[in-house]
């Protein structure tokens, strides 16, 4: 374990880093940029539960760390601590008390941090990495779920180094969401399960896929009585689905819409499409912000069918997102993500220009939580060296499932620094007339 400040170039005002004013688009709403950012690419966000005083942001990134701030009211942000895995952190996760805070990675482990000790203990092992991680809170039992390339869902017991339960997936697991009693899975293939989480996790239904490119993002929607009741699907293509689990009538209620694309979405002519990296609905009113591979976050009300507001556009991918509590404050990671990877004829480097009847593109699921870098790295990348040399081999299969590509910052030639930033939610609260 160690603390914020102790490590070289971590605890520092941030200011520093970040140089002085530029021409740079790093920040163009000029959001609260977190202090003491990952030195690699940020994957996961997650604000503190509501049981827990304050407002506390954790973030995992490919540096292999996890890290915690406190985000004050004012609006300053205080480097807490941070924990350790050996490889990427891929997903974390809270507790219900607070007390709590589990994270997934690239080394095939989960890891429970008790943040009143500052101790971190292993709690899950996979075969392959842990792309997901979930805390379940049910009556009559509580656990962590861990989905994995390995094809399995688990079951853990904190308590235990062996699982309360495995379930078998179709593919590899690509994402996942619990609002209890339900959970859903997204795997390779383009599979989609549902699961029930009372008495004791079950398969519920599984799902014909409303998308026809390959998953990166799912998020739970609640019905007006707070009860879980369908999802929101994100793909590769620019394109959002909304799905009800029990819907009155299915052709009608559950629609998709596309996102994240230039040019606008209602034109024929060539558009590029880019992933969309994460999904958030707010705790309060019910809509749903989107972040992309575009560099750009979009507020949407899936109930009237209208975007609400869309950023500016970041210099980099917005790679993660996700709301506090009260729904006061939106957070969003900026990280380079691979997608400008070489494809076969392309220039290396060089962006794809996809149809509007879209293609594959590649990008990495993301919040939009504000990051700072020094340049954008756009250009070709050095050979990757070290550890991430023979890990890329073997990642390299999964690069256009998974996305998130290693952005090591030995891969890179000009990104030297990652960041968060936080929004204030009324901020961007503007309606618009643009539907779905």
């Amino acid at each position: 374990m160690s603390l914020f400040g102790t490590t070289s170039g971590f605890g520092t005002s941030g200011t520093s880093m970040f140089g002085s004013a530029t021409t740079d688009n790093h920040n163009p709403m000029k959001d609260i940029e977190v202090t003491s950012s990952p030195d690699d690419s940020i994957g996961c966000l997650s604000f503190s539960p509501p049981t827990l005083p304050g407002n506390f942001l954790i973030a995992g990134s490919w540096a292999n760390d996890v890290r915690c701030w406190e985000v004050q009211d004012s609006g300053q942000t205080i480097p807490k601590a941070q924990q350790m895995h050996t490889g990427p952190v891929l997903d974390v996760c809270w507790s219900d008390d607070g007390s709590k805070v589990f994270t997934a990675s690239c080394d095939k482990t989960a890891k429970m941090w008790d943040l009143s000790s500052n101790q971190a203990i292993q709690i899950a092992q996979h075969d392959a990495p842990v792309k997901t991680i979930h805390w379940i809170k049910a009556p009559n039992y509580s656990c962590v779920m861990t989905g994995s390339w390995d094809k399995t869902l688990k079951f853990w017991d904190t308590r235990s180094s062996n699982p309360m339960m495995v379930l078998q997936l179709p593919e590899r697991c690509y994402c996942a969401d619990v609002i209890y009693p339900m959970a859903v899975v997204a795997t390779a293939e383009r599979g989609l399960i549902v699961y029930q989480l009372e008495n004791q996790p079950s398969e519920f239904r599984r799902i014909e896929s409303p998308l026809k490119h390959q998953h990166r993002c799912v998020a739970i929607f609640k019905d007006k009585q707070n009860k879980p009741t369908g999802f929101a699907l994100g793909s590769i293509e620019g394109r959002v689905a909304i799905h009800y689990i029990n819907p009155p009538n299915p052709a009608k209620d559950n629609f998709t819409f596309k996102c994240h694309r230039s040019n606008g979405t209602n034109t024929s002519a060539p558009q590029d499409i880019y992933a969309v990296n994460g999904i958030a609905f707010h705790p309060v009113h019910g809509t749903l912000a989107t972040v992309g591979s575009d560099g750009r976050f979009s507020f949407w009300d899936k109930d009237a069918r209208t975007k609400l507001k869309t950023s500016e556009q970041l210099d980099q991918p917005i790679s993660a997102c996700c709301f506090n509590h009260n729904g006061n404050i939106f957070a969003y990671a900026s990280s380079y993500d691979w997608s400008k990877v070489r494809t076969p004829g392309a220039a290396l480097g060089a962006p794809r220009q996809q149809s509007a009847l879209g293609s594959e593109g590649l990008g990495l699921s993301c919040d939009s939580s504000q990051d700072s870098h020094v340049s954008l790295g756009r250009s070709p990348s050095p050979p990757c060296k070290g550890k991430l040399q023979d890990f890329l081999k073997w990642l390299w299969g999964f690069s256009t499932a998974f996305g998130q590509n290693p952005a090591h910052r030995k891969c890179l030639a000009s990104v030297s620094h990652y960041g968060l930033l936080c929004s204030w939610a009324q901020k961007h609260r503007q309606a618009g007339g643009c539907t779905l």
